[in-house]
Formats: structure tokens, C-alpha cells, sequence
């Protein structure tokens, strides 16, 4: 099957819009099972306001939150596909462009030293594109992830060291939880990576802040880990909107590389309440609409 460029450019293009308008059904979940167990009266309001806003956004048709982020496009080629790789990422970057112009959206990405914005959601670098390969026949998977500054200003690295241990990571994680407070709009999704190199690590921590929620690591220490680490998040009280609460995060999702023996590089990304995703399938049956 050949991958038509004028196809992905409209999948890219709808992927964007429905990223920004249709929350995935297990952030609504994770709504439902914090409104259950939040002990805190004033939490339990913030908490209900934030479905609301879901629940209008959806209904009156409008974005979810009015920060459109900077556009990242994971895609995931099967085999037997045949495609020219430069004209891929140009379909994709059009399509990002088209939804911006058309929908219309505010542009939310700027040139980082003349903070010139051009209106398209797109600039050096932006949308941000990651291809990778997948063994499933005829099949391109596309996923599309809006990701706003106030999650993304709270971006941590540290390069601890073997001798510091496992401690050292989870006291890492708690303290960025703590000093990112209520900038994130919790409650969140805190996004951990451990091992690899400083890069790795920190691509890590966003692939690890974009996962459902339900996953898990599939390192069976790295899933015990995740347990350990969302339960001491939630007895931090930051709290929905950092007001105070037991819900200041839905989960902590570690994703794992191995590293090399002299460091242990651990890294921290957050995703908002808003946690927005889409994504697509295509195959020689047409296109299947997913988050």
C-alpha cells in the first residue's frame, strides 16, 4: 500500500482539531475515580467544575482549553508500507498549518529569541514529528498530542548517580511535584524517565506523561515503582488546581532505558487535567478514529 501524502495531510489536520475538542474516555475515568475518593470538600468543587468545562466544551463544540500547545505527531509506520519519508513529514506539517487557518485556532507557537508567531502552529522544529516502526502489516498509526506550557514549563532533569539509588529518584519526582504545585493545573499525569542518556531520558519522561492511563510500565520494577510513586503524589495535598486535596495527580507512568554504569539520569514531564490526545489508523479499509 502506497501512504498518500494529500491523506495524511487531512488525517494530520482533523487529528489536531479532534485533540483539542474530545477528551479520551480514560481521563474521563480517572475524573470519576478521584470525584470517588477525594476527602476534601473544596477539591470535590474543583474537581466537579472541571467536568463541567469538559462537558460543555464537548457539547457546545469548542476546545477543551483555549492553550492549543505545540503540536506533536507520534507516527508509527507497519510494514510493507511504501512512502517518500520527506513528503510524510511535509503532509503532516501542512496538515497542522491547515488546522490552524481553517479551524481556525490560535496559534500558540512563537520563534523562541524574535517571539515572531505566524499563525500556523508551526515553526522550526514544530510540529514535532517522531517516526517510528511497527511489525503490523499495511497498517500507519498516527497520534496527535496538543502539549500546553503550563504542563510543559514543568519539565525537570537530574543526573543522579548509581550510589544515590532508588530514593533518589522518588525524592526527585515528589520534590518536582511539589515545586510545580498548582502550575500544572493538576491533577495531573506525572511523566517519569529513568535510564538512557540526558535526551533519552527526558523524551522518556514525555512518551511515559502522554500514556492512557490504565497502562503500566512494562518493566515489572518500573510498574511497582509507578504504584509507589502515584500513592506518595497523592498525599502531597497539592491538589486539584493546587488548592489542596488528595487528587493532585491521576497517576505517575515511569517509562525505562537502560543506562550506562556510572549514571542514573532521572527525568520529569507533567501533563495538565487536560490530558488531550488523537489518533488515527490507516490501512487499505480507510481511516479508524481513536485517542
Amino acid at each position: 500500500m502506497d501512504l498518500q501524502p494529500e491523506i495524511i495531510e487531512d488525517v494530520a489536520r482533523e487529528l489536531y482539531i479532534r485533540a483539542l475538542k474530545l477528551l479520551p474516555p480514560d481521563i474521563k475515568q480517572g475524573f470519576a475515580r478521584l470525584e470517588s475518593t477525594e476527602t476534601s470538600a473544596r477539591a470535590q468543587s474543583v474537581l466537579r467544575t472541571m467536568v463541567t468545562n469538559i462537558e460543555v466544551a464537548e457539547r457546545t463544540d469548542n476546545l477543551l482549553c483555549q492553550d492549543t500547545g505545540v503540536p506533536i505527531y507520534n507516527l508509527r509506520i507497519g510494514s510493507g508500507l511504501r512512502f517518500d519519508g520527506h513528503a510524510l513529514k511535509a503532509a503532516v506539517r501542512r496538515g497542522c498549518e491547515r488546522a490552524t487557518r481553517e479551524y481556525p485556532l490560535r496559534s500558540s507557537v512563537v520563534h523562541p529569541l524574535t517571539r515572531r508567531n505566524e499563525h500556523t502552529s508551526c515553526g522550526i522544529e514544530v510540529p514535532v514529528i517522531h517516526i517510528d516502526f511497527i511489525d503490523t502489516p499495511g497498517v500507519l498509526e498516527l497520534q496527535m498530542i496538543p502539549k500546553g506550557s503550563g504542563s510543559e514549563n514543568n519539565s525537570f532533569l537530574k543526573m543522579a548517580i548509581p550510589a544515590e539509588g532508588i530514593d533518589a529518584i522518588k525524592t526527585f519526582v515528589v520534590d518536582c511535584v511539589i515545586a510545580a504545585g498548582g502550575k500544572t493545573c493538576p491533577p495531573t499525569i506525572v511523566g517519569v524517565g529513568i535510564g538512557g542518556t540526558s535526551d533519552l531520558c527526558v523524551a522518556l519522561a514525555k512518551r511515559a506523561a502522554t500514556r492512557a492511563l490504565g497502562t503500566r510500565c512494562a518493566d515489572p520494577d518500573g510498574a511497582a515503582l509507578e504504584q509507589q510513586l502515584s500513592q506518595a503524589v497523592n498525599a502531597l495535598g497539592v491538589g486539584p488546581q493546587g488548592l489542596g486535596g488528595d487528587s493532585t495527580s491521576f497517576a505517575v507512568h515511569i517509562e525505562l532505558a537502560a543506562t550506562h554504569i556510572t549514571m542514573n539520569p532521572v527525568a520529569v514531564n507533567m501533563q495538565c487535567h487536560s490530558a488531550r490526545r488523537a489518533s488515527a489508523r490507516l490501512s487499505a479499509a480507510g481511516v479508524q478514529w481513536g485517542y
